[in-house]
């Protein structure tokens, strides 16, 4: 399973799951909260990271469960 960054994006039946340079949703969802749970999901899963995406198509969030260099060693 490659490591994907997912991305909650907005979709016209809601909020969406979506790996990067997906061209097709992994999963359609009714609210955020449902789409950033299913994703965080994914994403912990793969080691990758998921980015939430705003109703304007910004990132506004970043949640990362790969090899996060923060807090540094040492």
């Amino acid at each position: 399973m490659s490591k994907r960054n997912q991305h909650i994006v907005p979709h016209e039946n809601g909020w969406a799951v979506r790996g990067a340079g997906a061209q097709r949703a992994t999963s359609v969802h009714s609210t955020q909260q449902q789409a950033i749970d299913a994703g965080r999901s994914i994403s912990q899963n793969q080691g990758s990271e998921l980015l939430i995406h705003g109703r304007n198509g910004q990132i506004r969030a970043r949640d990362s469960h790969g090899n996060d260099p923060y807090p540094p060693k040492g």
